[in-house]
């Protein structure tokens, strides 16, 4: 049985089970310091135990930044509330199916059940919590630049321009990694975020192209400035219950804050902290502060609940197995060259 099919026998038992709070995409917070006042189990060595696998799929279709003509809108209302609503409920119904609907349009797609969709609905309306607009900030002059740089690549594409080289590509399409935030951010599927402990450690999984971070607790200082990568270097701490980790030494002007790594290139001083604060037996509240001051004027912070979820489990994410297309994509290119050579 796949994920999705599994999912929609469970909604109703699901719907119950999670709290008012949650099925509306709200953590249960309380206290003077905005906290959560559930306190979780204690893992036999005394850190606060956030062990599991958790899916962030309710929030596929919150954009990360709130659409201009929203303004300071933070919520849907509770007409969009229940139109989404419906919309699920459609939708659930058709993973439910067993064959094609007689005369169906044929696609080249996936049957709809292999998909993964929200199984609730988030009163939010953007994944970005501040600045208040939901949006991020004003780019630096480099920034600009980057941006800019980065539509022309794309521009180029979209009027079928053969790509010169792999390096047209960027790293998720290459199946080499959407970065440390684009690992977390919602997407289409591979969602499941597992939270692995030890002592001294923790383990963050990302499902969709199976990346791994180990954490150390100790306190120890950064790497040095020489040493960078893609998923930059991770260390963690504990504010009361809440997980704390700073990442820095990233590779320069290679992947964005993004959904699935996209947006506009970050530079060498980027600065990432995400904050891991259990909310409940099934929720954990997860907050992102972004710090580049070479890209951005100011800092910003994404912050959205993950969930488990009954049934959810991580699969393997196959990217580059019988996957020939990077190799197509560039032996076309060179293929339409040759032939509008010899046509000359």
């Amino acid at each position: 049985m796949s994920r999705r099919l599994l999912s929609a026998a469970v909604i109703a038992v699901v719907v119950a089970w999670m709290t008012p709070d949650v099925v509306t995409g709200q953590a249960r917070v309380g206290g003077s310091n905005g906290e959560s006042t559930w306190s979780p189990a204690k893992t036999p060595w005394g850190d606060p135990d956030l062990q599991g696998i958790y899916t962030s799929d309710d929030l596929q279709s919150i954009p990360l930044e709130r659409p201009a003509a929203l303004g300071g809108r933070a919520t849907l209302t509770d007409e969009e509330v229940a139109k989404r609503e419906a919309e699920l409920a459609q939708e659930a119904e058709r993973d439910r199916q067993e064959f094609a609907a007689a005369n169906g349009r044929v696609t080249t797609g996936p049957p709809s059940h292999w998909g993964e969709n929200p199984r609730r609905v988030v009163r939010r309306t953007s994944l970005i919590v501040d600045p208040a607009d939901g949006r991020m900030p004003p780019l630096t002059a480099e920034g600009q630049r980057r941006r800019s740089a980065a539509a022309s690549r794309q521009t180029a594409f979209s009027d079928y321009q053969p790509p010169a080289s792999w390096e047209d590509y960027d790293y998720y399409i290459r199946c080499i990694t959407r970065g440390l935030a684009g690992s977390i951010l919602p997407s289409a599927y591979n969602n499941g975020t597992q939270i692995v402990q030890a002592p001294g450690y923790v383990v963050l999984v990302h499902e969709k192209v199976h990346e791994a971070r180990v954490i150390p607790l100790d306190r120890r200082p950064h790497v040095g400035a020489g040493v960078q990568s893609y998923l930059g270097d991770s260390r963690g701490r504990f504010e009361g219950n809440t997980l704390v980790v700073e990442t820095t030494n990233f590779f320069d002007n290679r992947i964005g804050v993004g959904r699935n790594g996209n947006g506009v290139p970050t530079s060498d001083a980027l600065r990432l902290v995400e904050r891991f604060t259990r909310t409940g037996p099934n929720t954990i509240q997860y907050e992102l502060i972004v710090t580049d001051p070479k890209i951005f004027t100011r800092p910003w912070t994404v912050a959205f609940p993950i969930t488990q979820e009954p049934g959810y489990q991580m699969f393997e994410y196959t990217c580059h197995e019988t996957n020939y297309a990077m190799f197509n994509s560039l032996s076309g290119a060179r293929a339409s060259e040759k032939a509008a050579q010899q046509k000359k």
